[in-house]
This record gives structure tokens, C-alpha cells and sequence, in this order.
């Protein structure tokens, strides 16, 4: 099934060929920004697809909801790189490309041929991206890791020890999350220099100095000043037994001061102007060797009156504030609503499917999406053909049983009235 494209890429990388040989997390979380932001995204699947297809309820095989989130703007190819002309096939399209990212630890991308010395005899110009689970240059270069795992060797999982002083891991996927973002921001970097210079090159995002480096902006604390014992790491503020949502009369909310005029804001908010004459609290050195108590005054406080009252309050004295939200409430939110944050979308084999919208805004080249996630194997003849192999070849490489013909459509508007609408690393 050829996918029809009802809108041209719009976005700052569009004309630009990717090739996605990624699966999990880290990688298509990637490659779908980059997608999004124009870039022509070619994703290479073994015969067995992506095993993220199988991750969660869908409404057919292959299309759970943990592959339909973080697949769109992507076409499929079923090529399987064990075969030494399915092999040849990818090594034509890395001729036509300008990036290609993968999942794979060193070793195994070696073994299997596709190591950044081999891709770049067929394209010295291609930016090779990836992102394992320690450094290139280190003894534990081909060692696997996961989100877990990263999150525990990077402190994470110690600063969010529970109550019972466990430590815990964040219930996100956070490092791949967060590593997918760097890794597309470190392609857009690349290809930067390759437009300004001529010259491609390797780009390896390591999950656990990254994740190091993400962790310790603010918890390197006194470590910056020299120590080296691993003595006065930790930012206070942050273990405070108060630095939480503030319970109100029904609900909680969430505020922050950062500065002396917004805590003069705060305490004249919650009826305690003559703290702003405590030593304890006037400045910000003693706020921080304090901030324990100040939380919990605060804590006291606001427990005294709903959120809707606290809301009025804070929004008053231009106070950063928000509501604690379920994530069951979110999809009814009325400015996600309003702002058009959800979106209704009708897949040609799925039907009816929310997404979320493109977040960053580009006033002169925005991005867009032209296409949903497709099916296993959906473009595999239109790509093959695309350099050059005739149908009957294309069809033996791709070993792909295609769905019956049918469009793999770009959003359509909700059908409620204006006014209601909703707006890693594998060897």
C-alpha cells in the first residue's frame, strides 16, 4: 500500500533523508522530531517489525499504541539485514541520505555491518548517529543498558527514593525520553556544521553522561567547589520534606519563588508579610539554609483555603502557579482543549486515533504531519523503487504482505463544532 502524502513538509529540515534503523525508545522518540520537523524519515524494520508493535493494546497486530505514539511522520521498510542483498539495498539508500540513526552497541553495529566506517565509504558525507549506553572511548563501550538501568547508575533513582528511603525509578521513561531529545538536537548540530563545512561525521550520545551531566546541573552543588569525596553533592531545596504539591482544601497546588520579589509576592499572598522582615527568609542565602521551615510554612498556609481560591490569589500577584492534574484529566483540560494539544486523526487500518501536536512553533517553517505511523512494511516498493529496483525485486527484499490499498491520511479536522473541539540499546 503506497501511503498518499496529503501535505508537503514544512518544517526547518525539510529535504532531508534519515534513515531510522532505531526501535525502542530512545531512538524513534528521535527520529519522530526530527520527522516532524520536515525531515523525510525512512524506517528500516527486520520481518518481524519493530517490537515496540507488539507493546500494549491496539486495535490489529503490529499497532499498539506504544508504536502509534512515537512512529508518525515515518515510512516503513521491511528489509532483513542479514540477507546480503537486502544488506546492498540499505547500503544504496544510505546514498541518498543524509543522516542514519541506529540503536545498536558498537560491536553489534560491526557485526552486522554497518559501522560508521563501512556506512561512510558509501556516503563520506552521512552524519551516523547513536546512542549507547556509555562512551565510545570507555571499558564499557559494548556494555547494553536500558532506561532502568541508566537511571540508576546516573543517581536519578536515589534522589527519588520514596518514603521508605528506597531509591525509586521515575515513573517515565525518562532517560530515553530525555537522550531522544539530545540525540535529534545533536543531529540538527551536525548537520549544521556539514552545511557550513562540507564534512559528515559520527555522533554518539552516550544514555549515562548524558543523563550524568542532565542529573548534576543542579546537584553537583558544593562538588563544583573541588571536592572530589563526593561530600555536599545534592541541592538542599530540592529533599525538602515540603517540596511538594501544596495540599489545599480539595485538591493540591503547585508554586514556585525563585527570586526576592516573587517571595514578596508569596508570603504578602498567603497573609505573612512580616516574614519578609525574618533574617531567616529577607535574602536568599538565608531562604536556602531555611528553606525547609519557609516550605512548610507555606504548607500550612495554603491548606487553608480550595484551589480555585488559591488560583484567584496567586494569579493576582502574578505568582507561577498551576493546579495538579491527573492524567486522566488531561485529555479534557480546557486550555489543551482550547489550544488544540489533542488531536483527532483517522488512520486508514486503525481508525479514529488521538494524537499530540507538534509543541515548538517555527513562525517561518513549521513542522507538520504528512504521514501516520504506517504499517509493517507499508512503503517498501514505493522507497525500493525510489532507487532505482524494479517492483519484482522489491517485493522479494521486502518480504512484505501488504495491507490492502488505502491512505495513510494527515489530520482531519475533529467532527465536534469549533466551539467543543479539542483543539536503548539492543544488540
Amino acid at each position: 500500500m503506497a501511503q498518499q502524502q496529503l501535505e508537503k513538509p514544512t518544517g526547518p529540515l525539510s529535504g532531508l533523508r534519515i534513515i531510522d534503523l532505531s526501535i525502542n525508545v530512545l531512538g524513534p522518540v528521535a527520529t519522530q522530531l526530527l520527522g516532524d520537523m520536515g525531515a523525510d524519515i525512512i524506517k528500516i524494520e527486520p520481518p518481524a517489525g519493530d517490537q515496540n508493535r507488539q507493546n500494549g493494546p491496539g486495535k490489529h497486530p503490529g499497532m499498539s499504541v506504544f508504536y502509534l505514539i512515537m512512529n508518525r511522520n515515518k515510512r516503513s521498510v521491511v528489509l532483513d539485514l542479514k540477507q546480503e542483498e537486502c544488506m546492498e539495498a540499505l547500503l544504496k539508500l544510505v546514498e541518498t541520505a543524509d543522516v542514519l540513526v541506529h540503536s545498536m552497541r558498537p560491536s553489534a553495529a560491526k557485526r552486522l555491518g554497518i559501522c560508521y566506517e563501512k556506512i561512510r565509504q558509501r556516503n563520506p558525507k552521512i552524519i551516523y548517529a547513536f546512542a549507547p549506553g556509555y562512551r565510545g572511548d570507555g571499558p564499557f563501550k559494548d556494555m547494553p543498558a536500558f532506561d532502568d538501568v541508566i537511571q540508576g547508575e546516573s543517581g536519578l533513582a536515589d534522589i527519588n527514593r520514596g518514603l521508605d528511603g528506597q531509591p525509586r525509578y521515575f515513573p517515565t521513561v525518562i532517560v530515553d525520553k530525555f537522550c531522544g531529545y539530545v540525540l535529534a538536537s545533536s543531529i540538527s548540530m551536525a548537520l549544521l556544521h556539514r552545511e557550513r563545512t562540507g564534512e559528515g561525521q559520527q555522533v554518539l550520545v552516550p544514555m549515562l553522561e548524558t543523563m550524568l551531566q542532565f542529573n548534576l546541573f543542579e546537584h553537583l552543588w558544593e562538588g563544583a567547589l573541588g571536592s572530589s569525596n563526593g561530600e555536599g553533592l545534592g541541592y538542599s531545596r530540592m529533599f525538602s520534606k515540603h517540596r511538594r504539591p501544596y495540599a489545599t482544601l480539595d485538591g493540591h497546588i503547585c508554586l514556585l519563588a525563585v527570586n526576592d520579589e516573587q517571595w514578596r509576592r508569596v508570603l504578602t499572598a498567603i497573609g505573612r508579610p512580616e516574614l519578609l522582615e525574618d533574617a531567616r527568609f529577607s535574602k536568599m542565602t538565608e531562604r536556602m539554609r531555611n528553606i525547609n521551615e519557609l516550605y512548610g510554612i507555606l504548607s500550612d498556609a495554603i491548606g487553608t483555603k480550595s484551589s480555585a481560591q488559591w488560583e484567584k490569589v496567586f494569579a493576582d500577584a502574578d505568582v507561577p502557579h498551576g493546579q495538579v492534574r491527573e492524567l486522566n484529566e488531561l485529555m479534557k483540560d480546557d486550555y489543551l482543549k482550547e489550544t488544540g494539544f489533542f488531536q483527532k486523526v483517522l488512520h486508514p487500518t486503525e481508525g479514529e486515533l488521538v494524537m499530540t501536536s507538534i509543541p515548538v512553533q517555527f513562525s517561518a517553517s513549521p513542522g507538520n504531519v504528512r504521514y501516520l505511523p504506517p504499517n509493517l512494511g507499508e512503503h517498501s516498493l514505493e522507497i525500493l523503487a525510489e532507487i532505482g529496483y524494479d517492483p519484482d525485486v522489491a517485493a522479494r527484499l521486502s518480504r512484505t504482505t501488504l495491507r490492502k490499498p488505502g491512505t495513510n491520511a494527515a489530520p482531519v479536522p475533529d467532527p465536534m463544532p469549533a466551539a467543543a473541539a479539542p483543539n536503548t540499546v539492543q544488540d
